[in-house]
């Protein structure tokens, strides 16, 4: 199968799946508990009907949005994820670089493979640190500092992981960084040997914004041990208060699911927040953000921009989110599956795909720029 043969989220998946180790594809690819979570996220959209308008003599679409003060070309971002070097040996490397030539936003992980410096050096398009809070305060605030002084745009905390989720699939392959693999995932990773290959022919495996304070190479701290010793469950609204006035700027919530708390976000000072369930990998059973945006939206859109992520394979999802009100929305295994299958190549024909998918939407709907997007344009059945 080669990159050519993609022509959508399930081509990919099918081309990451033949080129990874299973444990590595199954730490993309699946979530907690019974994964019920995960399925509602893309089954959401379904419930949801486009209403198109025709002769509104449509040539040219403008799909430029601004959100949280960052102008983007299209209402779509990468958003930040863990480990990326696992899944290709580029890593962020990849996707900062696609991210720069289609001028949209991308984020770097607390857990990301590339530090904060090197992937503001790659690209000019607008750039969202993911933090984690951990107990230690001070490394918090350094943390930041960094951040602020590798010129990130945008401060990204994750409020949704206090914990790790109960994710089956890792602990069936024994599944982690360092690995520690079980008699099965050694044989799913015996059967792969060009991912092998790739992986340990360049650069150590590190995690640059963690490597001065926790030493997970030498096999000391696993990532199941960062999330349960070293993150703060005690993470209350007054510690990210001080956060967001320590950050000084463009700050986001990531993992708001109700009314209550998108206001109390409001009230601390953030400028925005994205409604997800960290694509069903925390808490299953818990909502979708497509299913939650309306409720949001309409207590507090013209307050606080509000993003979704979660389950996007179409550009027609997409257009979904936008028209209940969404002002941007974050893509994950959308471009972790061609990333994993293709490096940077794989990034840029995915978001190629979403580009033409949305420009052909708009077109359809009779839509020529994104504010033309409403709920005029939507039924729910």
């Amino acid at each position: 199968m080669r990159l050519t043969d993609c022509h959508n989220f399930h081509d990919f998946r099918r081309l990451a799946k033949r080129r990874l180790p299973g444990p590595i594809f199954n730490y993309i690819d699946g979530a907690a508990d019974d994964e019920v979570t995960y399925r509602r996220n893309t089954a959401s959209f379904e419930s949801c009907d486009l209403l198109p308008s025709v002769l509104r003599g449509v040539t040219d679409v403008d799909m430029s949005v601004t959100v949280m003060g960052q102008r983007l070309a299209m209402p779509v971002y990468c958003s930040p994820t863990a480990l990326q070097r696992l899944f290709h040996h580029d890593g962020e490397r990849a996707v900062a670089r696609a991210a720069g030539k289609f001028d949209t936003m991308f984020g770097v992980s607390s857990l990301g493979t590339v530090s904060l410096e090197e992937a503001r050096r790659i690209s000019g398009a607008p750039q969202v640190y993911q933090f984690y809070f951990h107990k230690d305060r001070g490394l918090n605030r350094e943390m930041m500092a960094r951040a602020k002084q590798a010129g990130v745009q945008v401060m990204m905390l994750t409020v949704d992981s206090i914990t790790g989720g109960n994710r089956e699939r890792d602990k069936r392959t024994g599944f982690s960084i360092p690995f520690r693999l079980n008699l099965a995932g050694i044989a799913q990773f015996a059967v792969k040997p060009g991912w092998a290959l790739n992986f340990f022919t360049h650069e150590k495996f590190k995690l640059p914004q963690l490597d001065s304070h926790v030493d997970m190479g030498s096999g000391t701290m696993s990532i199941s041990r960062y999330f349960t010793e070293m993150l703060d469950p005690a993470m209350n609204w007054d510690d990210v208060a001080d956060m967001v006035k320590t950050w000084g700027g463009q700050f986001c919530l990531k993992g708001i699911m109700t009314v209550e708390d998108a206001k109390r976000a409001i009230d601390i000072g953030c400028t925005g927040i994205v409604l997800s369930n960290h694509g069903g990998r925390q808490l299953d059973g818990s909502r979708s953000g497509f299913d939650q945006l309306a409720e949001i939206v309409d207590a507090v859109g013209d307050k606080i921009d509000v993003m979704i992520d979660g389950g996007v394979q179409r550009g027609t999802h997409v257009l979904k989110a936008l028209s209940l009100g969404a002002k941007a929305v974050g893509l994950g295994r959308y471009y972790l599956f061609p990333l994993a299958g293709a490096g940077q190549a794989g990034v840029e024909r995915a978001l190629t795909l979403m580009h033409a998918e949305l420009e052909r939407g708009m077109k359809l709907m009779g839509c020529s720029s994104i504010d033309q997007l409403t709920r005029a344009n939507i039924r729910f059945r």
